[in-house]
């Protein structure tokens, strides 16, 4: 073994993989296009007092639609979990994990308390399907990029995801890079300008 080997890196073990809703994207495009459809034609062809009204419900609604269907997200990494919600982002080590859960929503439980994974979205519908698959002895199609082959037993996909998330736990959870507190940050990059359009839609629909 030469030096160069001995000194270098280690490489990463497991990929960072991430975590969002395709129905929630596709939905959340076609909701900007159709305001900003709207709105422009409002600022080009409106009075001052519609063009002003155009312009808050804008910095209103955009951050809206960006903060509940573009922005959510799961990332997973080899020492930590960051779940990036509406209006914050939460980074998890693994070691401050306790549990993740699906019922009527995705959730991950630490001592502290519990985060929604607002990225990971429970369809009973989804279940209800797939449990009849179950039943019949066939296997679902895969859906969103999903292998088929994934297991032997159909999973509904946010069932399928906390299955994978709570792999990448028991791997991490002892290991010393993945302890830590869970850290919280809040988005003033959407709640600055959904702020300044509440108010000033408030007051244009005053006068």
């Amino acid at each position: 073994m030469t030096s160069q080997d001995r000194t270098s890196p280690p490489q990463q073990q497991y990929a960072e993989r991430s975590y969002r809703s395709p129905a929630a994207l596709v939905g959340g495009a076609l909701l900007l296009l159709l305001g900003l459809w709207l709105g422009g034609d409002a600022l080009l062809r409106g009075d001052v007092h519609t063009k002003l009204t155009a312009l808050f419900a804008l910095l209103l609604g955009v951050p809206l639609v960006v903060a509940f269907t573009l922005r959510p997200l799961v990332r997973a990494g080899e020492d930590r979990l960051t779940v990036r919600n509406p209006f914050r982002t939460i980074t998890l080590p693994w070691g401050a994990v306790e549990d993740l859960r699906a019922a009527f929503s995705a959730e991950v439980f630490t001592s502290g308390g519990k985060y929604q994974l607002w990225a990971v979205p429970v369809s009973l519908r989804q279940r209800k399907k797939v449990s009849r698959q179950a039943a019949r002895g066939a296997a679902p199609r895969p859906r969103f990029g999903l292998d088929a082959d994934a297991g032997p037993v159909p999973r509904a996909m946010a069932d399928q995801t906390l299955d994978e998330l709570r792999e990448i736990k028991d791997r991490a959870t002892h290991r010393e890079s993945a302890q830590g507190e869970p850290v919280v940050r809040w988005s003033y990059a959407v709640l600055a300008p959904l702020a300044v359009g509440a108010v000033g839609l408030a007051v244009m629909v005053a006068l």
